[in-house]
């Protein structure tokens, strides 16, 4: 999930801070529209999203401290 949360803030950025004109805007939105829907990124993301869950568990066992309530 960060990943695609990078790529959504790298994209956002570049759109909001191109000069690049309304037709290049179009063409990253539609393909953000066709990416943000591809089972094969949803797979990645929860993929990673996993991975940094093992990770941060792992951290705070190491550290000694618990997970805070959810």
């Amino acid at each position: 999930m960060a990943k695609l949360s990078f790529l959504a803030g790298f994209g956002a950025g570049y759109v909001l801070g191109a000069k690049a004109g309304h037709g290049r805007y179009e063409q990253i939105r539609r393909t953000w529209e066709r990416a943000k829907d591809d089972p094969r990124l949803q797979s990645l993301a929860g993929v990673a999203q996993a991975k940094a869950d093992d990770a941060l568990s792992s951290l705070r066992t190491h550290m000694g401290s618990e997970p805070p309530p959810r």
